[in-house]
């Protein structure tokens, strides 16, 4: 794959340093472990390989059993999730194929009877953003790093 960009931060830094200021507010307001998944499933959608590896490294990185990332995409059909990750996910994969199906009642409904207004707000922030990042990451071709390097990151 051959990356369409060298640096597309560095074309738009107010775009970017906007983005990472997002970033930033999420990861105060939104369990980390869910925040993962939820930018992990979004990705597996998208298809974004870069995505995929960065949130994948991040929930290996805290522990969170493989298990519960190797079947991630089938997590309707495994105990390994609970109800709450269940109805973050559902509104996860609900926005993310916004244009096919729309955000549907049954989605939101499951969603809003595990989290409260401003945490359903700060969860469709983080889908709206990780669709932002999969969208430049698939756009511009950008590739996640070499094996072992990202190997030898972790070791650090």
């Amino acid at each position: 794959m051959t990356p369409r960009l060298d640096n597309p931060s560095a074309l738009f830094p107010a775009g970017f340093k906007a983005m990472v200021a997002l970033e930033q507010a999420l990861a105060s307001a939104i369990d980390p472990e869910l925040l993962e998944l939820i930018k992990l499933r979004a990705s597996q959608i998208n298809g974004c390989a870069f995505c995929i590896y960065m949130h994948t490294s991040d929930l290996r990185k805290r522990g969170v059993d493989e298990m519960k990332l190797y079947l991630l995409n089938a997590w309707h059909d495994s105990y390994l999730y609970s109800d709450r990750e269940r109805a973050a996910l559902g509104w996860t994969e609900a926005l993310t194929r916004v244009a096919d199906d729309g955000a549907s009642d049954e989605a939101y409904d499951a969603l809003a009877a595990h989290f409260n207004e401003e945490e359903r707000v700060q969860l469709t922030f983080a889908i709206g953003a990780i669709n932002v990042w999969n969208r430049l990451q698939v756009g511009f071709r950008v590739a996640h790093p070499p094996r072992g390097a990202a190997m030898r990151a972790d070791a650090a």
